[in-house]
């Protein structure tokens, strides 16, 4: 089976890949296949966001495409920025996006947050698989790390005993949301 990663995020597109590696036939992303798409991602849920992807994504090409919506869940701001987690100060602003965090967590004593992630997997011929991963933490003070993306530096996973930033690709996989919604998917396709 080939695979079509439905994203632009080469972070996410590594990490996907890493996860997947020697699971499909081949792994490409819109890139690597010159598809250009890049959809509003207008759902209210993470699962919404990454059908739409998908789907997109599908009209364009004769493959498997696989999709997934993530966000940053913080309890003290009653979930935000989940879905809206990329655009959440503004669009695609990952260091934008952590001072919002930080600045509407000042003063906050609760500071616990995970990350959910949703991917989908859709088939040409409409059939759609699901799979769904969670991690939990807290939200620092101030940043730690200099290795992710996104939120990283300002996750700190009670699983790992330090930020995302801090941890190497491989301790991040081991606990990630993502590499957790992908395993997921990976049961449901056994």
């Amino acid at each position: 089976m080939e695979l079509l990663i439905a994203s632009n995020n080469k972070h996410k597109i590594e990490e996907i890949k890493a996860v997947l590696n020697g699971k499909f036939d081949k792994i490409t992303s819109l890139a690597e296949d010159g598809i250009v798409c890049d959809p509003e991602e207008i759902g209210e849920t993470f699962y919404q966001n990454a059908l739409i992807k998908a789907q997109a994504v599908a009209k364009l090409c004769n493959k498997e495409v696989l999709a997934d919506d993530t966000g940053l869940c913080v309890n003290a701001l009653h979930g935000r920025p989940g879905v809206h987690s990329a655009r959440y100060a503004n669009d695609h602003d990952n260091a934008a996006n952590r001072r919002k965090v930080l600045a509407e967590l000042q003063g906050a004593t609760d500071r616990s947050a995970y990350f959910q992630s949703v991917v989908v997997l859709l088939y040409p011929d409409g059939k759609v698989v699901t799979g769904e991963g969670k991690v939990e933490g807290y939200i620092l003070e101030q940043e730690q790390g200099a290795h992710g993306f996104g939120y990283d530096s300002i996750f700190y996973s009670t699983e790992l005993n330090k930020t995302f930033a801090e941890a190497s690709m491989g301790e991040k996989l081991s606990v990630s949301h993502r590499s957790r919604a992908l395993h997921d998917l990976l049961s449901k396709l056994k």
